[in-house]
Order: C-alpha cells, then sequence, then structure tokens
C-alpha cells in the first residue's frame, strides 16, 4: 500500500484543502539558475524566487500553505517544505530576476508573497521525494484533488557522490548543474577526454592541459560550441556527450598530456573516422 503525501499533512493537522502543491521546475533559467540550483546553492535567492508570482497564477495560489516541491537534476521531485503564505498584492519596485540574467520583474506586473517555512514536515525537507503524476506541464495543484505518492524518503538530504573520472559521462548541457564537488574534481584534474556527437555518434579525442582541467576545457565547448577545435567549427553545435579516457598524474608535463592524446587518437582512429583533423598541433590542441 503506498504512503500519500496527503496522509503526511492530515497526521500534522493540516487541512489538504487548504493547501496547493507546488512543483518548481522552470526552462527558462540561465544556466546554473534553475530553482533547484538556487534552493541548493543560495537559499534566500530561491525564496526570492518563489516570492513573486504571475498575476494570472493568483486564483490558483490562493491558500494559507504552499506545499513546494523542486525538480533536483536527476529529474526527481524532491520536497522543499511547507510554507505559511500571506499575499501582499503587486510588486511595489523592479526587481532583478533571480533564474534568469539580465531579465527585470517589474513594479505592478508581478504578484508578491510572503512566504514563511512552516515548522510542520521540516524535518522531510530535501529528503522526501513524490511521484508528480503525468501533469508534469501544471506545476500548481489543489492537494485535495492531486494525492501525491511518496516514492522514497531518505536519511539526509545528499547529492550523488562523484562517480570517479572513468565512470564520469555528462552531456554538455548538464555540466552547470553538476554538485561543487563534482567540479572540484574535475576541475582539480588534467588529461584526454571524449566528444560523442549525439547525432552523428562521431567522436573527438582531446586533452585538457590548462589550470582549471577538464572543467575549464569543456567550459570552451559550452560557450563557443567548438572549444576551437577546426573540425568542430564546421559543423552545427551539438550536446556533445563528454567523458574521460586517461586522468593524467600530478607530475604529467603538457607533452605527456598530448602523447596520451596521440595515443587515444590512434586506438579510437577518431582522425581516420571521426572528428580530429590531421592538421598542425597548433591548431587541432588549443588548451585551456
Amino acid at each position: 500500500m503506498p504512503i500519500m503525501f496527503n496522509t503526511l499533512l492530515k497526521e500534522a493537522g493540516v487541512p489538504v484543502t487548504e493547501v496547493r502543491l507546488l512543483r518548481h521546475k522552470d526552462k527558462r533559467a540561465t544556466r546554473g539558475r534553475s530553482p533547484y540550483e538556487l534552493w541548493r546553492d543560495d537559499r534566500p535567492q530561491f525564496e526570492l524566487y518563489q516570492s513573486f508570482q504571475s498575476i494570472r497564477n493568483r486564483p490558483k495560489l490562493s491558500a494559507p500553505y504552499w506545499a513546494v516541491f523542486i525538480v533536483n537534476l536527476n529529474d526527481e521531485t524532491m520536497f522543499g517544505g511547507l510554507y505559511g503564505v500571506q499575499y501582499r498584492g503587486l510588486l511595489d519596485r523592479d526587481l532583478p530576476s533571480p533564474h534568469v540574467k539580465n531579465e527585470i520583474a517589474k513594479a505592478g506586473t508581478e504578484d508578491e508573497y510572503e512566504l514563511t517555512v512552516d515548522p510542520v514536515l521540516s524535518d522531510l525537507i530535501g529528503r522526501l521525494f513524490i511521484d508528480w503524476g503525468p501533469g508534469a506541464l501544471a506545476w500548481v495543484h489543489y492537494a485535495d484533488r492531486h494525492d501525491k505518492r511518496i516514492t522514497e524518503l531518505r536519511t539526509a538530504f545528499q547529492e550523488e557522490a562523484f562517480p570517479g573520472f572513468l565512470n564520469f559521462i555528462q552531456p554538455l548541457s548538464k555540466l552547470s548543474k553538476l554538485p561543487v564537488s563534482w567540479t572540484t574534481a574535475l576541475k582539480s584534474s588534467r588529461g584526454v577526454y571524449l566528444l560523442t556527437c549525439p547525432r552523428t555518434k562521431e567522436q573527438y579525442v582531446g586533452s585538457a592541459t590548462g589550470e582549471e582541467g577538464f572543467w575549464g576545457r569543456w567550459q570552451e565547448y559550452v560557450h563557443t560550441g567548438h572549444g576551437g577545435n577546426v573540425a568542430l567549427k564546421s559543423r552545427d553545435p551539438s550536446d556533445y556527450q563528454v567523458s574521460i579516457l586517461e586522468v593524467a598524474g600530478t607530475s604529467a608535463t603538457v607533452e605527456d598530456v598530448l602523447r596520451m592524446e596521440t595515443r587515444w587518437q590512434r586506438k579510437l582512429q577518431s582522425k581516420d573516422m571521426g572528428l580530429n583533423r590531421n592538421l598542425a598541433r597548433g591548431l587541432d590542441h588549443q588548451q585551456t
């Protein structure tokens, strides 16, 4: 028999008719500023993010309580807290958007709410996960009409541990959403990596020799689409999958890493059948 979220509300003495369920997953968010990343890294900005809402949503949001859920990096719906809600009126000032760079919420164009975390169910924040159901596009639900099945209760909030360099596989589009511990590990290491195009299945073998290691090198692809590589410049940008083929030792020189790179290019035949071009090293090896 599944345990339902409304059961927890009732046991805590919270009338389900007075609760709205909110699921925060904003596709417009600037890289690194998704609702989950704000919640994880900058809680005041997350609270600001949800404190002003579109006027058209006022009828749906009018309730004494919001049970807030946040979609994490694994697309799981995580409980973010039960909030007491008080409508304050129209936004009385221009306000920079916490989640969209260079966007301003203009005074008088948004509703503003005062939100206070209720101690009820606070011990479940970051630990409880639910199945939102098929209506993912509907980010506001009435609790008494949409009871949610609890899928997991974890012992503590904890992001997935770094899988290790040789097990690391991610698309470029998700690099900015990685936990800080992951980016720290990637910045601290140099070596040889593999890009795979999801459309053509072609491969590119490259090396990271700069101060910020794999992370710094991959950010060039994120920002430019080609990272300065001649073959990739000639193609449409792609959400390449990145993985690590070999990690260089701390005493390895740049020349050592480039020899490792050449060895992997030969093994995978990425010059003959992939995206590596047979060009002068100065063109085909632009490192960070």
